[in-house]
């Protein structure tokens, strides 16, 4: 069915605009946010229904709307490889928010290829250490791969 996975991607939309619990508002205030930013009509209880998987009848029409809060294409919740690419890219974003690794990339800037990879190496290594998953490159297909 084409909206399976709808509730899981409300979530993550809402989880990076507001990645701390403590400052992220509720379904109601974000549903007034939603009618206040797009003129589209969406209730708190209507949200949170959809979010949580208690309802999947929605029409197309709040699915732009929905699409056009969040910043991402209408098709992020009918396509698995759309919601794939547009949940990358938001995961950079949100690792971007942090300004040491912002930093780091943009130190990294200039260096030789063979450099580069060798701080990916190294990265990589610091992340088993810590028994932290391999976060998944642009394309979705994991650090390890290679063209």
């Amino acid at each position: 069915m084409l909206l399976d996975k709808l509730d899981q991607r409300i979530k993550d939309l809402i989880c990076a605009i507001y990645p701390d619990k403590g400052t992220r508002p509720g379904y109601a205030r974000l549903a007034q946010d939603i009618r206040e930013t797009t003129g589209g009509t969406i209730s708190g209880t209507y949200l949170w229904e959809l979010a949580t998987g208690k309802k999947r009848n929605v029409t197309l029409e709040q699915l732009g709307v929905l699409a056009d809060y969040f910043g991402v294409p209408p098709e992020y919740f009918l396509n698995d490889e759309v919601s794939e690419r547009v949940n990358a890219q938001l995961a950079l974003a949100t690792a971007l928010r942090d300004n040491r690794i912002r930093n780091l990339a943009l130190r990294a800037e200039g260096l030789s290829p063979s450099t580069l990879d060798a701080l990916l190496v190294m990265v990589n290594e610091a992340r088993k250490i810590q028994n932290l998953s391999p976060p998944a490159d642009e394309d979705g297909r994991g650090p390890q791969h290679t063209e």
